[in-house]
């Protein structure tokens, strides 16, 4: 069994991992708009790997042999100035979410729950990549300025994310 405290955040979490999803998909709807598919298709990507962090909780939660309660979820933002604007905000709001994370291990510490640090320890894990990736991309965006040309080949390397998998 989980805590009420330790259900209720992990339900709260589902929330903000669909909110996640939702932000990243409007993103991409976003880049696909400014013509940028690779963008579009990285960031729709990571809409889906969102949506799989969400149903981790879920099972989780019906593992533990408790009530999933869903919450309803914020519209998230639909307009950006630029590429660099949507990763600036992709790497803030993973950070957001690694915060997120690391209060709910911490948590689970605290109560002595050892199946859900197992279970958070992955998503600890998988923050390091989110926030690698994404301040990457960040990265390149601001060393490439205003290069037109520049940002089509970091939009076309960009969008092999997911190819082949």
């Amino acid at each position: 069994m989980l805590s009420k405290l330790m259900l209720d955040e992990m339900n709260e979490q589902i929330k903000h991992e669909l909110y996640s999803s939702y932000l990243y998909l409007s993103m991409s709807a976003h880049c696909e708009s400014a013509n940028l598919p690779g963008f579009a298709a990285w960031l729709r990507v990571q809409a889906q790997e969102e949506l799989g962090h969400a149903l981790k909780f879920y099972d989780h939660i019906l593992d533990r042999n408790e009530k999933v309660t869903l919450q309803a979820i914020d519209q998230p933002v639909i307009e950006f100035k630029s590429p660099k604007d949507v990763f600036q905000q992709v790497y803030e709001h993973e950070q957001k979410v690694t915060a997120r994370i690391h209060k709910l291990y911490s948590l689970a510490v605290d109560e002595k729950d050892y199946a859900s640090q197992t279970f958070l320890l992955w998503f600890v894990n998988e923050q390091v990549e989110e926030e690698k990736n994404s301040s990457q991309i960040l990265d390149m965006l601001e060393k490439i300025g205003t290069s037109v040309g520049s940002l089509y080949q970091l939009d076309h390397r960009v969008g092999e994310r997911g190819k082949g998998e």
